[in-house]
């Protein structure tokens, strides 16, 4: 019983890492215009990690969980945790206006799809001829979203990311970079208590930082920069990614990345409204899709009793 309600604790936070999660482009694509998206993601993440390093150095018992974890976890877990923020805040950084912000997140919200894709593999989870479905509907309505209206016009999605193909590319490499990261944190870290994800998030805000030394990003400070700055530190640099990370290893995997699938239509309300930027029926549409698409490939695969 202890177990399953650890279980379910765990699977709890992951949800709640979702609803986080979801204000992350709106707010980042705000502070992008003012401060840089390089410098308050860098800003954000130094101090969240450093906040979280405070349990890890006051308990002794934290410490020595976070000793138990394996030398691969560290390598291979926190070099992909790390490249998925340089990739989605360059993309936020690279981005022309607000609505490509909004056109990146949907992008980038292809990580649920990728990452039920890699559980194949990796996690051993059984796949039903439905997947196929999922994939298309999922990178479908991505490709409308980046189609700037005019539909599924091949045409019109060359000329529209050879614009500025950088971000979308960014926002691509970051979705399968997260899928990855979330089914290796499964089965490199599954059940450990130990928890290493402040260092993650310090090294992140570090790296994030001296690259925008050399991008000579605005930094126009104001109190409604620092109060999103405050925002991003301690919801979406800190907390988002604990929980993720305590879900994807004690929670039920399958069930949390299904709910996270609804996390694109939040997203792209909240983003719409903060930018005050109207998505049209493309985006919304292609939103939906790329919602549906992880919906079918989430019920054309079956989780293993290990992974339950």
């Amino acid at each position: 019983m202890r177990t399953v309600s650890s279980s379910n604790f765990a699977t709890f936070l992951g949800i709640l890492a979702i609803l986080f999660s979801s204000a992350v482009f709106g707010v980042a694509g705000n502070l992008a215009k003012e401060v840089g998206a390089l410098t308050a993601g860098g800003m954000a993440f130094i101090v969240g990690g450093t906040l979280g390093l405070i349990p890890l150095l006051l308990s002794s018992s934290r410490r020595r969980d976070l000793l138990s974890l394996s030398r691969p976890y560290f390598v291979i877990c926190g070099g992909l945790f790390v490249a998925y923020e340089v990739f989605l805040y360059l993309a936020i950084a690279m981005t022309a206006d607000s609505r490509q912000v909004i056109e990146v997140s949907i992008l980038n919200y292809l990580w649920p799809t990728m990452t039920l894709l890699l559980s194949i593999p990796i996690l051993k989870t059984r796949a039903r001829p439905a997947l196929a479905l999922g994939l298309c509907a999922a990178f479908g309505g991505a490709a409308l979203a980046l189609g700037k209206g005019k539909g599924l016009d091949v045409g019109q999605f060359r000329q529209n990311i050879q614009a500025n193909w950088p971000p979308y590319l960014l926002a691509l490499m970051g979705a399968i970079t997260w899928g990855l990261y979330s089914v290796m944190t499964r089965r490199l870290a599954a059940g450990s208590k130990g928890n290493a994800m402040p260092f993650f998030i310090l090294t992140s805000g570090v790296l994030l930082m001296l690259l925008s030394a050399g991008r000579g990003e605005p930094r126009h400070w104001s109190a409604r920069a620092m109060g999103e700055l405050a925002f991003m530190t301690f919801v979406t640099a800190l907390l988002t990614y604990v929980f993720w990370d305590i879900a994807m290893r004690r929670g039920r995997v399958v069930l949390v990345v299904a709910l996270s699938y609804f996390t694109p239509i939040l997203s792209l309300l909240l983003s719409s409204f903060y930018l005050k930027t109207p998505a049209g029926p493309s985006l919304w549409l292609g939103c939906l899709l790329v919602t549906v698409g992880a919906v079918i490939c989430n019920y054309s695969l079956k989780e293993p009793a290990t992974c339950a």
